[in-house]
């Protein structure tokens, strides 16, 4: 029987996530179907100067995640950068943010359990969706019931399972381009240039950038999980330091190696990149490999949704914006009534899928969530703005890790995001989800403002009197200047 004790309790998150595991959720939370298939859509648009969005807003991400490591090494916590931001600007701030994070991925639970069943169903005709679908979420909710070492462990092997599936793409499709692999010939420039690197122009390269943005969300959640990492600032450390290296090694050489062996024009590659590759070079089965692939990937944020959501709603009912019993752990060190309400988007799609095959309702999700990630990483960088701007000089250099730069890089940072919310309100097709997600986006921002109203923050400390936490485990080098 499950014995949940108060939020006073001493029970609360256990230190359980290894570095390994800490690593790999890292980078299983953005390498997710948006890189196996979603990238097609890209590639088609933009041509082969569709590498130019991927370097660049993987650049403008790199930066977005130091200064979320500046502010997660210094002082690593379940509640991450909405934490944060109640620190640097009050409850209104982390309200904001804590309630758009686990709307976005409440939606995408239920998103990713359909995609699952949906490729079950195709390898499996005589299985309903709704009952793949509701498998899928019965496993996974048990599996963040248990403990986050059980989570934690399933995501290595999701995350390991992708990463072994883009090396050997990434290894089998360079051979491709160098002409030995038998039957193949090597193609040099000819899809680079064939049609001009920018075949439709720059203004959909652009476009491109917006989708390839919204690809690598997904990066930050290794913040999250820093709560409950045995030696949290070390491994959140290496982390960050490794994921958008390795991130945009898969990302740029996955999306070479396609524009260089097929001509941006072709349609396979709209329905998925991989397979297209694959099957150009003759390898057999090519479709059910990347299927196999892609439902590992689905899985993985099914199971990292859960997760993030769950321990974010946990933070907040600590910090008293949310119900306390959300708040409640088992002696595990679970919050499990978190993770049920985590879980219930899913259940409900699952219900949806069962009686209305083409559910308008979540479409209407779908859109609403489809960018609150600028919204969430905008706060990100005001938040690191605010909270290095309220230090003293001495403070700021004692910093395990800093941001480059400040403040111009932040600043530049913080450009980058609203031009992309510009991008998409002269977007068409982004239109829409844009007017969606500002609506849910307002809604989380009156519920932060009323919640600032009712319980105003205490007065905030001085740099002096807050100093930065030193970890145990985490040497301080005498210049932070790298990670």
């Amino acid at each position: 029987m499950l014995n949940n004790p108060s939020p006073s309790s001493p029970r609360a998150l256990k230190p359980v996530l290894s570095g390994r595991q800490l690593n790999m959720i890292a980078i299983g939370g953005v390498i997710g179907a948006g890189l196996f298939v979603g990238s097609g859509t890209a590639i088609s648009a933009a041509g082969p100067a569709v590498l130019l969005a991927y370097i660049g807003v993987g650049a403008v991400v790199f930066l977005i995640m130091r200064m979320l490591a500046e502010l997660a090494v210094a002082s690593p916590d379940s509640g991450s950068f909405a934490r944060y931001a109640t620190r640097a600007f009050g409850p209104w701030a982390g309200v904001t943010v804590s309630s758009l994070y686990t709307y976005s991925w409440v939606v995408v639970i239920g998103f990713e359990a359909t995609a699952g069943a949906a490729i079950i169903h195709g390898f499996f005709p005589s299985v309903p969706p709704w009952a793949a679908a509701l498998v899928f979420m019965i496993t996974f909710t048990l599996t963040n019931l248990i403990s986050a070492r059980a989570f934690g462990e399933f995501e290595f092997w999701f995350a390991l399972i992708k990463v072994v599936a883009i090396c050997a793409f990434l290894t089998v499709g360079l051979l491709a381009i160098a002409g030995l692999l038998p039957g193949t010939q090597a193609p040099g420039l000819a899809n680079l240039t064939g049609h001009g690197f920018t075949p439709h122009g720059w203004q959909p390269v652009w476009m491109a950038c917006l989708v390839v943005f919204f690809s690598f969300f997904g990066a930050e959640s290794v913040t999250i999980a820093a709560g409950e990492a045995k030696h949290p600032a070390a491994a959140v450390r290496r982390a960050m330091r490794s994921v958008i290296i390795r991130i945009m090694t898969f990302y740029v050489g996955s999306v070479a190696v396609v524009v260089t062996l097929l001509p941006s024009d072709d349609k396979s590659i709209a329905n998925g990149p991989y397979g297209a590759v694959l099957a150009h070079i003759g390898i057999p089965h090519a479709t059910a490999i990347v299927d196999v692939i892609v439902l590992t990937a689905v899985l993985s944020l099914l199971n990292s949704g859960i997760y993030a959501s769950s321990r974010m709603m946990f933070a907040a009912a600590q910090r008293g914006e949310l119900p306390a019993t959300l708040g409640r752990v088992t002696e595990r060190g679970v919050p499990v009534n978190a993770v049920l309400v985590a879980s219930s988007g899913g259940f409900l799609t699952v219900v949806a899928n069962y009686f209305f095959p083409t559910d308008t309702i979540f479409l209407f999700l779908l859109q609403s969530s489809g960018t609150i990630g600028v919204a969430v990483y905008l706060f990100i960088a005001l938040t690191q703005i605010q909270t290095r701007r309220r230090m003293s000089k001495s403070a700021a250099q004692e910093l395990p890790v800093r941001m480059w730069g400040f403040p111009y890089l932040p600043v530049f940072v913080v450009l980058v995001l609203l031009g992309i919310v510009a991008g998409l309100a002269f977007d068409e097709g982004s239109q829409r989800s844009l007017a969606l997600s500002g609506l849910a986006t307002a809604v989380a921002l009156t519920a932060g403002v009323i919640r600032q109203l009712r319980n105003p923050a205490p007065p905030a400390q001085s740099p002096q009197t807050d100093p930065v936490p030193a970890d145990p485990n985490l040497p301080s080098p005498p210049a932070a200047t790298g990670a």
